[in-house]
């Protein structure tokens, strides 16, 4: 058996540079836990670097490094899903392990990696692809293995986080919040994946895989941004006791004697959560997930969601994963070596025992447990109305709340402005979407009404 186990990093950005450095830094560490060298002998990079050990080989031709002889597992942390698809089905097909943190590709085609992964009998490992350093993956598919998750709920992307801490807590508006997030480095210089909920959702229908036993489904996660969201909401959502949070929620549904909306919610949006609740004191860049399972009950996890030490953090906890995989195959292999060839291949088919399934779940069971559309969806709400402040008003706006069943929570109403316009913040119970949009639009017609309704979803986390 060779004590050493040889990495090859594909992509030397943040990422892969942190990779290098943890495994510079903890060396003795990984070996004391594994009980082996693990070494990098490979790096897939476009442009030759002077700081990286000259016994590294480093290489152009990524795809010739993904099918190296001299490498065992692979780290892919070049992002996109296309190249980065191409060189991680490559890696599989030439019998390598591979560790990525990339959630838009396993989002989008996860399905197809994993069943290649599966015929290969090789492993895709990727907790750095949701919540950073957070070892959320874990938790899901191992410590939480005997638990029925009915629900979680989680800050998963740091940007959305931070816009939304300065805007409660500082008083600014989101532009100017959102210049700073992209000075500082915590956005893209276009923030359309962070703001408007994609790189969350793309956690998202990962989480929601592994904790409910389903394919992954990126399209079918009902997806909204905070970019609507203003001040005058956020400090409304305080007087009334509430936090405004960009959270995704996955949440199991038994329709409540409804057929119809039985099923799975997948919805990444701005939420008012209760001010005492864990996790609205999450604040800042931090990630946090929630998540509600029998018999164990709620339990949240917490950390640094993204940047070089965080993911190089959960990189490199997949990779000792691997270490010990290749180790009791490596055992196995040598008290089965006068076996027969039939013999040899039921050995390397129980190899598979040694690891997790990709999605939790044995692939063969996963459901097909149907995903709600948005309007089949339960939440509470919160409205902003604006109306002119004359008799009646409140009265016609709760007669038309009532009679779509709607029951109201909380009333709250401002004084006058703007030549007699008065705002008035309702907060619901929950209620199917589809009631709350007939009723929305019956509020609009109304000829009191000066704008349109604002709404944000509602969650008690209870």
């Amino acid at each position: 058996m060779s004590n050493s186990i040889k990495l090859a990093i594909l992509g030397l950005g943040t990422v892969g540079t942190g990779v290098i450095n943890l495994i510079n830094d903890n060396l003795n560490e990984l070996k004391r836990r594994s009980g082996r060298d693990i070494i990098i002998t490979e790096v897939g990079t476009r442009r030759q670097r002077d700081d990286i050990d000259p016994n590294i080989i480093q290489n152009s031709d990524l795809m010739a490094t993904a099918a190296s002889d001299n490498v065992d597992i692979v780290i892919e942390v070049i992002g996109g899903t296309t190249l980065a698809k191409d060189v991680i089905m490559h890696a599989i097909k030439n019998g390598k392990h591979v560790v990525t943190a990339n959630k838009a590709l396993l989002a989008e085609h996860g399905n197809e990696i994993f069943a290649f992964a599966e015929q290969h009998q090789v492993h895709v490992a990727y907790e750095a692809a949701v919540a950073g350093g957070i070892p959320i993956i874990k938790v899901m598919r191992e410590a939480l293995a005997a638990n029925k998750v009915e629900w979680l709920a989680g800050i998963i992307n740091g940007t959305g986080n931070f816009i939304m801490t300065e805007m409660r807590d500082k008083g600014r508006p989101f532009a100017d919040v959102l210049s700073e997030a992209q000075a500082l480095g915590y956005a893209e210089a276009d923030p359309t994946f962070d703001v408007e909920g994609i790189d969350a959702a793309h956690k998202l229908a990962l989480l929601a895989s592994i904790a409910f036993g389903i394919p992954l489904q990126f399209d079918k996660v009902y997806c909204e941004g905070i970019t609507g969201i203003t001040l005058q909401d956020v400090n409304y959502a305080e007087e009334l006791g509430y936090r405004i949070k960009h959270l995704g929620f996955a949440v199991r549904r038994d329709g409540q004697g409804n057929a119809d909306n039985a099923g799975i919610e997948l919805r990444v949006h701005p939420t008012l959560i209760p001010q005492d609740a864990l996790l609205a004191n999450v604040n800042g860049v931090k990630n946090a997930v929630l998540v509600n399972s029998h018999p164990l009950g709620q339990t949240l996890y917490c950390g640094d969601g993204a940047g070089a030490g965080a993911t190089a953090s959960a990189v490199m906890a997949d990779v000792m994963d691997l270490v010990r995989v290749l180790g009791s195959k490596d055992n196995d292999d040598q008290s089965s070596g006068d076996q027969n060839s039939s013999d040899q291949n039921n050995t390397n088919q129980n190899n598979k025992g040694h690891h997790v399934p990709h999605l939790a779940f044995i692939p063969e069971q996963l459901s097909d447990t149907p995903i709600l559309r948005a309007e089949q969806m339960t939440t509470g709400y919160y409205l902003r109305v604006h109306a002119y402040d004359s008799p009646g008003v409140l009265a016609d706006i709760t007669r038309i709340l009532s009679d779509a069943g709607i029951n109201i929570d909380a009333i709250l109403q401002k004084p006058a402005h703007k030549a007699g316009e008065v705002p008035v913040i309702i907060l619901t119970l929950p209620v199917v979407e589809s009631q709350m949009n007939l009723a929305i639009k019956k509020i609009e017609k109304l000829d009191t009404i000066t704008d349109k309704v604002v709404r944000i979803r509602l969650d008690e986390l209870a």
